[in-house]
């Protein structure tokens, strides 16, 4: 379980113009992050998954397994809101160098909590890696619950969750009661701090993308219970951070990394491209 505390960063696919995946610019952000992540997570939201084919994501996968030359832990995307067709898709991948699965709570759908309950039980029933959960309200239009959260973490095969409903409440009661080896792990890079005083034990984060090494020292100083210092890195991102979604993620940190030189700011529809607005925000803001 200690592979997935720290900074995980929820990798960009880098495109050219034509939207066609960019190898060379992703093999420059793996270069880029490893300088202060603690592993890879590949086909998050943030990797734009939802427009990628089946074949893309395996590429990219197999690309980003072998160009990990600090040998990170690896976790990979595998969620949906056809149970069906996610147990299919976990069954037909292959999953040789992934070390766990995020799979988001399904979304649209609107399911009950036992509905929820009953979907991420079939799939660490099946995935022959961990599995770590996906809780992110904004985009499923549904919570999983601090109480659906302790019940899937008694599951062997759950050993954590990523917590994106900016609910410090909610994360308050999975730490109060989750078992000892089950991680509880910020799903918003700004509560990351906040999330670590009550319990928590890493991120999965966007701005990592671009500020690896500002992870590394917020998650040095959080994990060692120096707070005000780990504060004092998190309030470098204080002003920028909203701009990354500001126009839809991962809209607005594509076009960070495109100022630093390590991918184009392309994005796949129905993502757009930012606004004139947008890139001078982020040229001022820029660290």
């Amino acid at each position: 379980m200690r592979n997935f505390t720290g900074t995980g960063v929820a990798l960009v696919t880098p495109f050219y113009e034509d939207g066609k995946i960019d190898f060379p610019s992703l093999k420059k952000l793996i270069t880029h992050t490893a300088k202060g992540v603690d592993y890879y997570v590949v086909m998050g939201t943030t990797g734009e998954s939802a427009t990628l084919s089946k074949e893309e994501k395996k590429e990219t996968l197999q690309f980003i397994i072998k160009h990990n030359r600090k040998k990170l832990p690896v976790v990979y995307g595998i969620g949906g809101n056809n149970t069906a067709a996610v147990l299919d898709e976990i069954k037909t991948t292959n999953l040789k160098g992934v070390d766990a699965l995020l799979s988001v709570s399904p979304y649209y759908n609107k399911p009950s909590q036992e509905g929820i309950f009953l979907h991420f039980q079939k799939i660490a029933n099946v995935s022959p890696v961990p599995v770590i959960l996906y809780n992110v309200p904004g985009r499923t239009s549904s919570n999983l619950t601090a109480s659906t959260t302790l019940r899937l973490a008694r599951h062997k095969n759950i050993i954590g969750i990523k917590e994106a409903s900016g609910n410090l409440e909610q994360c308050m009661k999975i730490a109060k009661e989750k078992p000892k080896d089950f991680l509880l792990i910020s799903g918003d890079d700004l509560l990351t701090v906040a999330i670590y005083s009550v319990g928590g034990q890493g991120v999965i984060s966007v701005l990592a993308n671009a500020y690896p090494v500002i992870f590394k020292k917020m998650i040095g100083y959080a994990s060692s219970g120096n707070f005000t210092r780990a504060a004092s890195e998190a309030y470098k991102l204080l002003d920028i951070n909203g701009s990354m979604y500001e126009e839809g993620s991962p809209t607005g940190v594509k076009y960070l990394l495109s100022l630093m030189g390590i991918c184009q700011s392309v994005v796949r529809l129905p993502m757009a491209n930012p606004s004139l607005e947008l890139k001078k925000k982020i040229e001022k803001l820029k660290l």
